[in-house]
């Protein structure tokens, strides 16, 4: 059987990387890479696992990238600190180790906002690659919303991860500053418009997109809150971007 490190990148995550760490048990080897946390954070950590390295962050698929050299076995699971391993996944995965038959896997996700999971919208169908051969995976290095980039086979999970997204609107609205900047950043490099009306009619989409098309308006109050912040973080992005292209040209 293959040996496993499970690898958790953090930052000032003391109300959620207990439960975090504690679904990870199951592995090998527990490696978490802190970005100088500065509150309890390490504290609890250092409860489940004497391997902690800390590492200034950059972005996620640099500070990932940066750790995979670190972890011990070949192996590794890539787990945020709002995410769960349930039983059934962590079962599955070594099932998965006795035998592998491909390079990396990807497992689905079941995210959670406010208390409720959210079943439809651009969320319900959420999966990452997160499993994988060390050496076979790269992450991007991109701003944000960084993926693994596989050389070789990838397989599916049938279970899923839990994935505790935000855990209030005041908690994506403090982190909207980074994705929508981050965001601009990549826009601003692949050449996207930034058009008063380009900007509008993006953040439309992408409302009616998870609210209408993906049927958000079935998660209820839930399904409108996050159509309509996704619209908010696109448009704020656009208009990142335009400000940027103004101040490049003074």
């Amino acid at each position: 059987m293959q040996r496993l490190t499970v690898i958790v990148p953090c930052f000032n995550e003391e109300t959620m990387i207990e439960d975090c760490l504690a679904s990870v048990r199951f592995a090998d080897e527990i490696l978490v890479v802190d970005s100088f946390s500065t509150d309890r954070t390490l504290e609890i950590a250092r409860r489940h696992t004497n391997r902690i390295l800390q590492h200034e962050f950059q972005s996620h698929g640099a500070q990932n990238n940066w750790a995979l050299p670190h972890a011990s076995h070949e192996w590794v699971l890539v787990v945020d600190a709002d995410e769960r391993v349930t039983p059934e996944l962590a079962e599955e995965i070594r099932g998965v180790l006795r035998e592998p038959d491909c390079d990396g896997y990807w497992i689905r996700r079941r995210n959670f906002f406010l208390g409720k999971e959210i079943l439809h919208g651009t969320w319900s169908a959420d999966k990452v690659l997160r499993l994988f051969r060390r050496d076979k995976g790269k992450y991007e290095e991109k701003p944000v919303h960084s993926k693994v980039v596989l050389n070789g086979r990838a397989g599916h999970c049938r279970e899923a991860l839990l994935h505790y997204t935000y855990q209030s609107v005041d908690d994506w609205l403090r982190k909207i500053h980074r994705f929508s900047t981050g965001g601009a950043i990549s826009a601003m490099e692949s050449g996207a418009p930034s058009s008063g009306w380009y900007m509008f009619s993006r953040a439309c989409a992408r409302v009616l997109k998870s609210y209408v098309f993906k049927c958000g308006f079935l998660d209820g109050t839930e399904g409108l809150i996050i159509a309509f912040m996704q619209g908010y973080v696109v448009f704020v992005k656009y208009a990142k971007l335009y400000e940027m292209r103004r101040k490049a040209k003074t």
